[in-house]
């Protein structure tokens, strides 16, 4: 019996054959070999499956019937990997050659308690411009990503983030062993802030490395925006009444309640946004039985935790929004030439 390979990398999909070629692809070209690809179906109706089991017959394909979001297909694939190394893949990407040997190489050289290495996303339509350099979390419940629209020359350290993302980030198989898969009650979206948090608060961290490259087509296997919208009203709130302790919230929940009003605003999907609440009451109980497990194993302190959450928005302020919303109808309804030419 072969011995398992030391990464397995696991793929997502839904609908998304359009990009799987150059995904696939990529990972044929990686200068790391000592991999298996699983591709994990959530219920496609297009081509995917077809494309997978004629032109790509190395990659294992595990199949749901319907789609069962991100996180429940994260984890069929982490749970049929038997390597030492996971790496979560996007499929809207094209892997580096390099991309995979330098996160390993990484990892190697890394105490246990570097959870995971993540990569710089590059962005697929200009690959000059940085996409992701790692996930922020802040208490306005904003997820972000660092450095987006940044120059690709920047970035250039390896350092400490929070978390990676789930789209290209290398995990030790113990990681998962401690501190749990992805939560699959966020079905889609911040699973891997969750994650990331959770690690944190654990005692794990987190590595960006810059020179592990990957190309990534942001928003490439999207949902719909209703849909989504759910989800991430959900998981904001979520995510900080489970990982966050009762004196940071207590401290911050001006903060908080702010973040959650702007964004019901900004979304400007009002029933959508409720939907998202009332299915965060549903899990309540599952939450807080998790949040109390954690604030009881919690291994770093409570003002290491603080500063890891960031205190910027990093969106336009509610007023901005609304001084341009009001020029731009100014602008429509008397225009100078000027303006009559920017607003065509």
């Amino acid at each position: 019996m072969f011995p398992p390979p030391k990464v397995t990398v696991v793929i997502p999909n839904w609908n998304t054959a359009c990009w799987l070629p150059g995904c696939l692809n990529g990972l044929r070209e990686q200068t790391f070999r000592d991999f298996q690809i699983v591709l994990v179906d959530n219920g496609s109706e297009d081509e995917s499956v077809e494309l997978v089991t004629q032109g790509y017959p190395e990659v294992k394909l595990i199949r749901f019937p319907t789609n069962l979001g991100f996180a429940k297909a994260a984890n069929a694939g982490l749970e049929w990997a038997q390597s030492e190394y996971i790496a979560l893949l996007n499929v809207d990407t094209i892997p580096q050659p390099a991309w995979l040997a330098t996160l390993v190489e990484v990892m190697d050289r890394s105490p246990a308690e570097i959870g995971s290495v993540t990569s710089k996303m590059l962005s697929l339509d200009n690959p000059t411009l940085i996409d992701d350099a790692g996930n922020l979390f802040s208490w306005y419940g904003s997820a972000q990503k660092r450095g987006q629209g940044q120059p690709a020359t920047a970035f250039n350290h390896l350092e400490e983030v929070l978390s990676g993302s789930g789209g290209a980030t290398l995990y030790r198989r113990s990681f998962f062993e401690a501190v749990g898969k992805f939560d699959e009650d966020f079905v889609s979206y911040l699973e891997d802030v969750d994650l990331g948090l959770r690690g944190q608060l654990l005692g794990y961290r987190c590595l960006f490395v810059p020179g592990a490259e990957i190309w990534h087509k942001w928003s490439g296997g999207a949902i719909p925006r209703p849909t989504y919208v759910t989800y991430s009203t959900r998981n904001r709130a979520a995510l900080l009444l489970k990982n966050v302790p009762g004196k940071l919230l207590l401290k911050h929940w001006r903060t908080i309640l702010y973040g959650q009003l702007y964004f019901f605003l900004v979304y400007k999907h009002p029933f959508a946004s409720l939907r998202g609440y009332v299915a965060l009451v549903y899990t309540l109980v599952t939450i807080l039985k998790t949040r109390f497990t954690l604030q009881q194993q919690k291994k770093i302190s409570t003002a290491t935790l603080e500063h890891t959450i960031s205190d910027q928005l990093s969106e336009p302020a509610l007023t901005e929004i609304v001084r341009l919303k009001f020029n731009s109808r100014a602008v429509e309804a008397n225009p100078s030439p000027v303006e009559n030419k920017l607003f065509e």
